[in-house]
This record gives structure tokens, sequence and C-alpha cells, in this order.
């Protein structure tokens, strides 16, 4: 593929706001489903993706976005943390990645594919979305006919759109799901008209908290997995090597510590978007000046302060109706990764660390150690590697 670098400005500042576009749906729901002001979504998704392309040389067509993987942790963290002590958490899991970095700059990507099979992550995965089932059904019978309108919009759009509309099914189902609770005259404009048409955005400082960090760390198992399948489909969408320049290890470097300034700043951590990624295979343009544009695009959207209170005003069921479908993709995302790969279930061995991993992250299992409390998703990630590592594998008949 082409990166089209003899595109001009003009044209490199239109296909960036397209890219943002394709983006903004996903980035801007995660904070507002976790109690985090979309605005600061916005500009962390920004200043990101700058730290990203800074590390990686600016090498890389690479747009950070909220990242799904942490909704359900950060809601349970938040319960018992508080936002404060949850965003410390968060930050963390930058720390996380710069581990990861560290283990593939020093032994390769194999090594983190042994200590994080598709046996533990596939499940983990399907535990992010499961575990949130609850909560989009919650939300989407507040007003059964919005979640409904929502949900079809979304499908539709993920079935049968063409071009960049098939990439925003997510925002598509806010719009229009939008439109409709307007028609119904669900929604009070007064916030927006009363809202400065510039803000800063509504920045939180992390707290320390010891329990958050031991909490949050093991959820980063699935987005550095992730990470390592996005590295490998944007290689393959642009026909370059980013695995070996400017390598994995940069890369991951490079998503770990723009997570933890998101988080630094009060926003959700970011990861790789394979929304822009699609984007980037359809328009065929690859520069990832591109993608600094688009960057720079949602800085400047995050001051806009009637552009945060619009997003506030969204029912709570249009997003419980998009809800409903993303966090069932999310699971299947997850069965798909133990189908590809072949993971055989007749396997004892491999039974018993699924079915753990999925017992005890669906049924709240927590483990306290002192005052320090780790749970959910976390827990059974940490439970499934252990177990990785310790159960012996069968070996072949002769």
């Amino acid at each position: 593929m082409s990166d089209r670098r003899n595109l001009n400005l003009a044209q490199k500042t239109i296909v960036g706001a397209q890219f943002l576009f394709v983006a903004f749906g996903a980035t801007v729901l995660v904070p507002l489903l976790v109690g985090l002001d979309p605005s600061v979504a916005l500009f962390t998704a920004g200043i990101g993706t700058l730290i990203f392309h800074a590390i990686t040389k600016g090498k890389v067509p690479i747009f950070l976005g909220s990242s799904f993987a942490f909704i359900a942790p950060i809601i349970k963290a938040t319960e018992l943390y508080g936002m404060p002590g949850t965003l410390c958490g968060l930050v963390a899991v930058g720390a996380v990645y710069g581990l990861m970095s560290l283990l593939v700059r020093l032994r390769g990507v194999g090594f983190i594919s042994r200590l994080f099979p598709p046996i533990v992550v596939g499940p983990v995965i399907m535990l992010i979305g499961l575990s949130l089932a609850g909560t989009g059904v919650n939300m989407a019978k507040s007003n059964w006919t919005l979640a409904i309108i929502a949900l079809l919009t979304t499908v539709v759009v993920s079935l049968f759109g063409k071009g960049l509309l098939r990439l925003i099914p997510i925002f598509a189902g806010i719009v229009v799901g939008y439109i409709a609770a307007t028609c119904m005259g669900i929604i009070d404009f007064s916030p927006v008209t009363n809202a400065p048409w510039f803000a800063l955005p509504a920045f939180v400082r992390p707290e320390l908290c010891w329990e958050a960090i031991i909490f949050m760390i093991p959820v980063a198992i699935a987005p550095v997995i992730e990470h390592i399948g996005d590295i490998y489909a944007i290689n393959e969408v642009t026909g370059k090597d980013y695995v070996k320049d400017p390598g994995l290890h940069r890369t991951m470097l490079g998503d770990g510590i723009a997570c933890a300034a998101a988080s630094l700043l009060g926003g959700p951590p970011v990861t790789t978007y394979s929304e822009v990624t699609g984007a980037i295979s359809l328009t065929k343009i690859a520069d990832p000046m591109v993608l600094r544009i688009a960057a720079v695009f949602g800085i400047l959207f995050s001051v806009f302060g009637k552009i945060s209170v619009l997003l506030k005003t969204i029912p709570e069921a249009v997003l419980g109706g998009i809800m409903l479908l993303l966090f069932g993709t999310i699971a299947s995302v997850g069965i798909n990764s133990l189908v590809k790969n072949k993971v055989d279930l007749g396997d004892t061995r491999n039974l018993v660390i699924s079915s753990l991993i999925l017992t005890l992250g669906i049924g709240g299992a927590e483990l306290t150690i002192g005052s320090i409390t780790i749970g959910g998703i976390g827990l059974a990630a940490l439970v499934g590697v252990l177990l990785n590592l310790i159960i012996p594998h069968r070996k072949a008949k002769q």
C-alpha cells in the first residue's frame, strides 16, 4: 500500500478529520459508560496518539482511542476505591506494558505468546464482554423502544453499510437513537444551551491506591495481546513490518506510556483502534502524519464545552441498546480466538483453565490479603496465567 505522502496538507487534514470521525463514537462511549468526562477521553486519545508516534519514531499509522477492555474493571474498581483510586490503578497498567515491552526486547514476542496463550486470553476476552451483559440489559430496559432503535441501526450499518459508513456503526447507532429520543421529547437541551462554547475538559487527578493497582494490573493481559494482534493487522494492511521497524517493543512501550498519560489526566486507558486500521485499508492512505492530524483534531474538539455536555445528554437506553451488541461482540472475539487457534476444549487441561477463568470472573470471586483485594476479571486472569504455568501438558500418545 502506498503511504500517499504526496498528499498536500489540506488533503491530509481532511483525511485526518475522517479518521477521527471513525474513532469518535467508540472513544466517547467508554467514558460515558464508566462516569468519566468524554471531553477528557478525546483529549487523552489525541495526546496518547502523539506520544505513541513520538516513541515509535513517527513510523506506525496508528490511532489510540478508549479501550473497551477496561469498562467492567473501571465500573467495579470505582465502587471499591472511588474514581481517583481507580485512575491510579489504570496508571499502573502502563507499567505492565513497559514490562512486556522489555520482555519482548529481551526474549522476543514468542515469550509473550507462551506466557499468555489462547487458552488464557480467549476466556479472559469472553469474560470482559459477559461480565457487562447485565449492565447493558439494565440500561436498555429504561426505554426498550430507544434501545431497539439504536441496536437495529448499529446492526444494519455493520451488515450493510458501505465505505466509511460501515466503520462507524456505534456512532450511527448513537446518532439515530439520539434523533429518535429528540423526536420523543425525552432530551432536555437546556444544559447544552447554558454550557460555554469553550471549556477545558474536567480532568481528574489520580490518588495513590495500592488496592486499585493490584486490582487492575492483571486486567492488562488481554489488551497487551490485543496490541500485538493489531500491530500484525496494520502490517498486513500497509505491507510493512512494524514488528521489526520500529520494533514491537517500541509500539508496546508507546501504547503503555499513552495509557499511563491518559489515566494521569482522568481519561480511560487507550488502545490501538482497529476501526481506524479499517479506514486505512479502505482509503489506501497510510501516512502516519494523517493519524497525527486526527490526534490534533481530537485535542481541539475536547475544548468545545457544548460537545461534552451534548454527549452527556445521550439517553441511557440508547447506550444500553448499543451495549447489547457491543459486549456480546467482545465475548464472541474471545470465542473466535479459541476457534482460530484450534484450542481443544476436549483436553482436560484446557477445560479446567477456561472453566475456572469464566466461573471466577462471572461469579465475582474475590481474594483478600490484608487490606488488598483482587477480584473479578483481574483475579480470573491471574488464575488463568498461573494454571497455564502449573498444569502440565499431556504427552502426545506414541
